[in-house]
C-alpha cells in the first residue's frame, strides 16, 4: 500500500452528516461507518482531527433569525456540537481507537478543555482528537472553528465533509447543468460567492495558506481516496 498524501489532517463535519436518512438526531449506522473509515485511515499512520458541527440537534443561527438572542442560540448550539462529539467518540473507542474530545467552553466533567500543545501531543501519540464547540465564541460557525484549529495543529490539509462530491456553480440538486469544479483559488470561492465554507473560513484559510478539500462524505471509501491524493472533490488552495 502506498504511502499516503498527507501525514496530518482536519476533517470538518457536518451535524446533518450523522443524520443519514434522518430529520433529526443522529444515525448509529453512520456513525460506525465514518468510525470505521477513520480508524483505516488512522492505521495508515494519518494523524486525525475532526470539528463536528451541531445542525442535526440544534443550529443557533436559525433560532436566532426566530427572534432568540443570538448569542443564548449559538451557545445552545456549542452545546450540540459537544454532544455530536461525544457520539462520535463512543463509535471510535467500540472501533478500539484512542479519542479524546476537547472543547472551546468548559465542560470538564465530559470532556477536556481545548488547549493546543496538548492537542498536538495527543495527535502525536496517536489519538483522535475531536473539537467540540466551535471557537467558544458566538457568531462564528464550526466552518470558521475548523479553519482555525487546522491552523493552529499545523494539519496538512483541512478536509470538509458535504453531501456532493466538490463545489458546483450552481446546486447540481436543482441545476443539471451545474459544473463541478476541480481547483479553485481562494479569491476565487470568495468572488463567486460560491458556498464552500463562510467567508471568515476562507479568508483564514487563505492567509495561512491552509489547503481545502471538499468531498462527499456519504460515498463509501472516499475518505480513503482523499488519503491517497487521489483527484476526487475539489481542491482551494493559492493560485
Amino acid at each position: 500500500m502506498s504511502e499516503p498524501a498527507y501525514k496530518r489532517i482536519l476533517l470538518k463535519l457536518s451535524g446533518e452528516a450523522l443524520l443519514g436518512d434522518g430529520d433529526y438526531g443522529i444515525d448509529p449506522a453512520v456513525l460506525s461507518r465514518l468510525a470505521a473509515e477513520i480508524k483505516q485511515a488512522q492505521a495508515r499512520g494519518v494523524e486525525i482531527a475532526l470539528v463536528i458541527g451541531g445542525g442535526n440537534i440544534f443550529r443557533g443561527a436559525g433560532l436566532a433569525a426566530k427572534g432568540m438572542d443570538r448569542v443564548t442560540a449559538d451557545h445552545m448550539g456549542m452545546l450540540a456540537t459537544v454532544m455530536n462529539a461525544l457520539a462520535l467518540q463512543d463509535a471510535l473507542e467500540r472501533e478500539a481507537v484512542y479519542t479524546r474530545v476537547m472543547s472551546a467552553i468548559k465542560i470538564n466533567q465530559v470532556c477536556e478543555d481545548y488547549i493546543r500543545r496538548r492537542a498536538i501531543r495527543h495527535l502525536e501519540k496517536g489519538r483522535v482528537v475531536i473539537f467540540a464547540a466551535g471557537t467558544g465564541n458566538p457568531f462564528f460557525t464550526t466552518d470558521s472553528a475548523a479553519s482555525l484549529r487546522a491552523i493552529e495543529i499545523n494539519a496538512d490539509i483541512m478536509i470538509k465533509a458535504t453531501k456532493v462530491d466538490g463545489v458546483y456553480s450552481a446546486d447540481p440538486v436543482t441545476d443539471q447543468s451545474a459544473e463541478r469544479y476541480r481547483y479553485l483559488t481562494y479569491d476565487e470561492v470568495l468572488d463567486r460567492r460560491l458556498m464552500v465554507m463562510d467567508a471568515t473560513a476562507i479568508v483564514l484559510c487563505r492567509d495561512q495558506n491552509m489547503k481545502i478539500m471538499v468531498f462527499d462524505v456519504t460515498s463509501p471509501g472516499c475518505l480513503a481516496r482523499v488519503i491517497d491524493g487521489e483527484d476526487i472533490g475539489t481542491i482551494v488552495e493559492r493560485g
